[in-house]
């Protein structure tokens, strides 16, 4: 505490109450060049430890530390890396990725949101950029780690994987997996009958031997349908989650004089822990166990229908986190795999279900729910190892291995992008000495003790003496406001002078609020519901030191939508200062691995609809990209489509309430004020970029997308009936 004592020192020929006063006498805080020290909640990571250092050591600022700072290397490859620009990177081929095919992600931005006037799309952040390239890789390196597993250990059948379409439903993203995994066979997974519907009409498209899985619980509608898939030739299996299910199965099957092909589920022993694991084990939400899985194959028996049993399904749960677990898992079904074989059923294919994990924050740990300690090669070469094992200890034929790796699959080829649009600052007031006066005198007798027990302390140096008193002197000041005996300039003084003291003392806390153009309940809802942590990061500036720590606070008014934990245990982020200042130009971060459950999962809290979504392919221009597909977030009128408001009729009360309560005189205001009414409804809920608050304001308050929609919405004030028109913005 050397600056506190040195302020007090340097007062000493003032009286007591004047050893903290704010004059020219005192040193200004130091101010930290470097990244400011991260403020954590565990024990920081090997690799957080080494960015730290690498950060701290350095003398000049480059892109390849940001790319430690972030742990780019380590959540990201091969598919993101930090570019000589300072900019995110994208390698959409992966490992095999050429220099020249990377694509800049800010470019990507730039390129869809700048206005359609200088050859932009003009859509409004915040934005998904999809990358079809990274999901063909994702399902193509899937596939090569099985088949290589599957040759290094001779084993005799082969894989062939399902996408579970609840990860991600989007129309394209499934189409894409299936046209991509159609030499491979790849099916698709449905839980649901609008699911099974989805992956019936894609599957049209693709392979004739690929699987349709048939998973979640079933009625008549959802075991007719699937019944109804396998009557078009659809390779589809039906899987038995809960024993009833069976009836219905046989009973349908016989009126539709249809053979089903028919899966179980079971429930193993084997689980691992953590939120992930709460769907395996014995207590699991989904399967059968041993003792229902032997009813079913003897009810099987006497319907002679013991050949339609062809598929053995569980799941251990998502991310496990080590091959160690996996194989015990795996072992285990395998051997209720060879029973059932035992027993009389025509078995062909085993399903390991999902579990596949993603490596969120690149730490390679055990530990952690959001991370796990091996990649594709050594996951495939677990499950087969495991049971080829078992089945030549059986000797049992291998069977058609099945997985359901969605999160695997789709995560990383989906980013989201949005913009800091300010940031809190709290910048201490200073204090003169005559002020400081005038301060003390204001205070109670016993908030004046405080404050001369904090000078004595601060000349002895007792810094923990200190910040009691600090605190105390503080409290009570809180206290006299509330009962009216201390003005707010009062109370906002003592507020900078306790804020002084912590940050002499090093204590304060200097974590700025950066506000994001963003809903959390809509786009990252399983960091509000779970806790699920993603890695963010700005996307541009990054060769750049950044110079101040911050927590990201969306738009709703809602206080849990803030982002204020980080991977690494940090509770705070690296940011830079916004360019020009709050409202200056744009500040891209970027939430990865995000590809999917988020958009499924998200709502419209607040109103806040889903961001736009474009459709970005590597391709041999000159920025190395084509944006093939683009749409804009839902607009006002959709999100309030969503809870049964009719906003054609909304419109209208609220044009002929601005015509009842206009400018009876000024036609061209009452049209250009309908126009902007009209203008709100079609537009996203979220905030638009500075621009267009700069054309707002040169129309006296109204938004227009460009003068010709300003002059159009002035023409019509002939008397003629407004349209309901949509501007894009």
């Amino acid at each position: 505490m050397p600056a506190l004592a040195f302020c007090v020192d340097s007062a000493a020929a003032a009286p007591p109450g004047y050893a903290f006063a704010g004059d020219s006498s005192l040193p200004a805080p130091v101010t930290f060049t470097g990244v400011p020290p991260a403020t954590t909640t565990t024990t920081t990571t090997t690799v957080t430890t080494t960015a730290a250092a690498a950060v701290e050591g350095s003398s000049h600022w480059s892109p390849s530390l940001s790319a430690a700072l972030y742990k780019v290397d380590g959540w990201g490859a091969p598919y993101f890396a930090v570019n000589s620009s300072g900019n995110v990177a994208v390698r959409p081929h992966g490992a095999a990725t050429l220099p020249h095919q990377e694509i800049d992600l800010l470019k990507i931005v730039k390129k869809v949101s700048d206005p359609k006037s200088v050859g932009g799309l003009g859509l409004q952040l915040p934005l998904i950029v999809r990358l079809p390239d990274v999901l063909k890789n994702r399902l193509e390196s899937l596939q090569s780690a099985f088949e290589l597993a599957i040759q290094s250990q001779d084993y005799e059948s082969h894989y062939q994987g399902v996408y579970p379409v609840k990860c991600n439903q989007d129309r394209f993203v499934v189409e894409d997996i299936v046209k991509f995994g159609s030499r491979f066979r790849f099916g698709l997974e449905a839980g649901s009958k609008p699911e099974l519907l989805l992956a019936m009409s894609c599957l049209c498209k693709g392979n004739p031997d690929s699987l349709l899985v048939c998973n979640g619980f079933k009625d008549f509608e959802y075991i007719s349908l699937a019944l109804v898939a396998r009557k078009l030739a659809l390779n589809t299996v039906i899987v038995l989650e809960q024993e009833e299910e069976l009836d219905l199965v046989i009973e349908l099957s016989r009126k539709l004089s249809i053979r089903p092909v028919i899966g179980v589920r079971a429930k193993l022993r084997t689980k691992h822990s953590g939120h992930f694991g709460s769907t395996s084990g014995e207590k699991g939400k989904f399967g059968l166990t041993t003792t229902q899985i032997l009813r079913v194959v003897r009810k099987l028996e006497e319907m002679d229908m013991l050949d339609c049993l062809q598929l053995l399904h569980f799941h251990i749960g998502s991310q496990i986190p080590t091959t160690a677990l996996l194989a015990d898992g795996v072992a285990e079904a395998a051997q209720i795999y060879c029973e059932l074989v035992r027993l009389g059923a025509h078995m062909q294919v085993i399903d390991i279900g999902g579990g596949l994990g993603i490596d969120y924050d690149g730490s390679k740990s055990t530990d952690s729910e959001i991370s796990v300690s091996y990649g594709l090669e050594e996951y495939a070469s677990a499950v087969v190892q495991a049971i080829r094992f078992v089945c030549d200890r059986r000797s049992v034929k291998h069977p058609i291995i099945c997985s359901e790796s969605g999160r695997a699959i789709v995560s990383h080829h989906s980013i989201l992008i949005f913009e800091a649009v300010s940031a809190s600052s709290y910048d201490t007031p200073g204090m003169s000495a005559l002020g400081l006066q005038y301060f003390v005198e204001s205070l109670s007798e016993d908030a004046r003790g405080d404050y001369r027990n904090l000078s004595a302390a601060a000349i002895k140096g007792e810094s923990e003496a200190c910040l009691f008193y600090a605190d105390q002197l503080k409290q009570r000041c809180i206290e006299q406001f509330k009962e009216g005996s201390l003005g707010m300039e009062q109370l906002a003084a003592v507020d900078g002078f306790c804020e002084f003291v912590w940050k002499v003392i090093g204590v304060s806390d200097s974590t700025r609020t950066y506000h994001v153009n963003l809903s959390v309940f809509t786009s990252i809802p399983d960091f509000w519901g779970i806790g699920q942590l993603f890695p963010i990061l700005p996307i541009h500036r990054l060769d750049q030191r950044p110079a101040v720590r911050g927590i990201l606070s969306d738009l709703t008014c809602d206080s849990d939508g803030k982002i204020d934990k980080f991977i690494g245990c940090e509770s705070s982020l690296p940011l830079h200062e916004l360019e020009g200042g709050n409202g200056g130009s744009g500040y891209y971060l970027g939430m990865f691995l995000g590809g999917a459950y988020e958009e499924a999962l998200g709502g419209v809290h607040n109103l806040f609809g889903g961001p736009s979504v474009v459709r970005v392919s590597q391709s041999d221009g000159p920025h190395s990209f084509a944006v093939t597909r683009a749409m804009p977030g839902p607009s006002c009128s959709d999100v309030l489509r969503v809870m049964q408001h009719e906003p054609e009729l909304m419109f209208e009360t609220l044009k002929h309430r601005a015509e009842e309560f206009g400018q009876e005189d000024d036609g061209m205001a009452n049209a250009a004020l309908a126009g902007s009414l009209a203008d709100s409804f079609h537009s996203m809920p979220y905030l638009v970029g500075s621009s267009c608050c700069l054309t707002a304001m040169n129309n006296g308050g109204f938004y227009y997308c460009n003068e010709d929609e300003y002059n159009a919405a002035a023409d019509s004030a002939s008397g003629e009936d407004e349209q309901w028109s949509y501007c894009c913005a």
